[in-house]
């Protein structure tokens, strides 16, 4: 396989110990298959459906699929400031420039401290109004 952007013959590595991933000795960027992205953004947020939406405003790039020769298409991910590229015509994986590996995973660190403090708030809000309800209760 060649890297979708300067073209040099990607080589194996497994990726800090975890998965093997394709890498570019050239650029520094990364192929991913589909099932890889997943295991990347597990590494700090395993909470699958809370991590919402993974593509946001898809465009097709000239970039091309080191699996099928396909065009890559760039999109958003889940919306932050951050384009990714993939294979959207046979699902192969995910292109990730130098550096985008660790934005990943830097968005899904946010992403888990909102759905913590969400999660918080929740619980105080109950009992707030448990509290509440209770109070007006004693009233009656």
């Amino acid at each position: 396989m060649n890297c979708p952007k300067c073209k040099s013959e990607l080589t194996k590595k497994f990726y800090k110990g975890m998965f093997e991933v394709e890498t570019c000795p050239n650029c520094q960027g990364m192929w991913l298959d589909f099932h890889e992205l997943d295991k990347l953004e597990d590494v700090v947020f395993a909470e699958d459906g809370r991590k919402g939406s993974l593509v946001h405003f898809q465009t097709q790039t000239e970039f091309l699929c080191p699996h099928c020769g396909a065009k890559l298409d760039e999109f958003q991910y889940r919306l932050y400031d951050l384009k990714l590229d993939t294979c959207t015509a046979n699902d192969h994986g995910f292109w990730l420039d130098a550096g985008e590996d660790e934005r990943v995973m830097e968005a899904m660190r946010k992403r888990a401290g909102d759905v913590q403090r969400k999660v918080s708030a929740e619980a105080e809000w109950r009992q707030i109004l448990k509290d509440m309800h209770a109070f007006l209760e004693k009233k009656k």
